[in-house]
């Protein structure tokens, strides 16, 4: 018997709905798999925006944030909507150095600012030392990036819980909770920090350690600061900050600050003793606006051991997950690459650097 579908993919948040798209552009039959609906609050792709930029100290990821942002525009303007808005960066902190020599060695613009020369040109930021000013770093409007994703894609089957996933060989079959089965050629699972478990009882190992991490919005207290960039201080913990599109408000957080997590139980409330540590961040970093965020919003990280991404296949199962809080931005491209290794094209990626079998090489003597 045929297979309801060529391709299935489940999880309807930004690695599948780019995906699918992509699957999608190349004539395939595709449909989506979502639990819940598109942008949940539980689903680790929710929320107003996110930070795009160049800076890392890795030049790989780098040169992969700058085909990113040529897939951006292109849906953009496949979608009539607007996702990239261009705004300056601030990255310093202990790790300056190395995000420069990362971009350096990617050909990447930067300019090196001294405190009193960053302090002068924005004055809503404190830096507490150098900074490297990157020019082509961009506020993601998150919300309207998966909107335009769901426009421009194959369909999207929302309340549809995938709860056991079999590949015999010929096909795959999808078991939902519901107590209905769908079949396809080939599956691609992008359930963020439910892949694990999902995959688990297939024989697919798949590290995963979700954290609850919590975010701050700041009011200002009188008028907004000039130019307010992006920052990022590489330290640890991470702070960062970034301008919310259409807003005076001010997002910040501290990258992997959270508590490990149970996808399926999530504490939506606020965590006092994060909200507490949010605070005294703005007060160090944001002098122009009250220190209180004025509202907080809980995400669910999927985190892998080394913040890498996974992307990798096993017989008809390909696997897209652990963006680890940092994948938002490469969204279209790992997208591509994801329906690239379904169809059983070359990828054009470094499968090592990505794939499942980078945890189980037995460290070098």
């Amino acid at each position: 018997m045929a297979p309801d579908h060529e391709f299935i993919v489940v999880g309807a948040g930004l690695l599948g709905l780019a995906a699918g798209r992509a699957l999608a552009g190349r004539g395939r039959d595709v449909v989506i798999l979502e639990q819940a609906e598109i942008g949940h609050a539980g689903a680790g792709s929710h929320g107003s925006c996110r930070i795009f930029r160049l800076g890392y100290d890795d030049p790989g990821y780098v040169a992969m944030a700058r085909q990113a942002r040529s897939l951006w525009r292109a849906l953009e303007c496949a979608s009539g909507r607007q996702i990239l808005r261009p705004a300056p960066q601030l990255t310093f902190g202990p790790g300056l150095p190395a995000v420069q020599d990362g971009m350096r060695r990617a050909g990447a613009p930067a300019e090196l600012l001294t405190q009193r020369a960053a302090a002068a040109r924005f004055p809503g930021i404190r830096t507490g030392g150098p900074a490297l000013l990157e020019p082509e770093s961009c506020v993601i409007a998150a919300d309207q990036a998966l909107r335009a994703l769901a426009a421009t894609g194959p369909p999207v089957r929302a309340g549809v819980r995938v709860t056991a996933i079999v590949d015999d060989g010929r096909q795959v079959t999808l078991h939902a909770a519901d107590g209905t089965a769908l079949t396809a050629r080939q599956v691609i699972v992008c359930a963020g920090p439910w892949t694990a478990r999902l995959l688990g009882p297939a024989g697919l190992t798949v590290p995963s350690a979700p954290t609850l991490e919590q975010v701050g919005y700041l009011a200002p207290t009188g008028d907004p600061p000039p130019e307010m960039p992006i920052f990022i201080c590489h330290s640890v913990p991470m702070p960062y900050g970034l301008p919310v599109p259409g807003s005076p408000l001010y997002k910040i957080g501290l990258h992997r600050s959270g508590p490990a997590a149970d996808p399926d139980s999530q504490d939506r409330g606020q965590d006092a003793g994060l909200m507490s540590r949010l605070a005294e961040l703005a007060a160090r970093h944001l002098p122009g606006f009250a220190p209180q965020p004025v509202r907080a919003e809980r995400c669910i990280y999927d985190n892998t051991p080394d913040e890498g991404f996974v992307l990798d296949r096993a017989g008809r199962v390909v696997i897209g997950s652990g963006t680890s809080g940092h994948g938002f931005k490469f969204g279209p491209l790992l997208g591509g690459w994801l329906a690239s290794l379904a169809i059983g094209e070359q990828a054009g990626f470094p499968a090592e650097r990505f794939g499942l079998g980078r945890f189980s090489r037995e460290p070098r003597s």
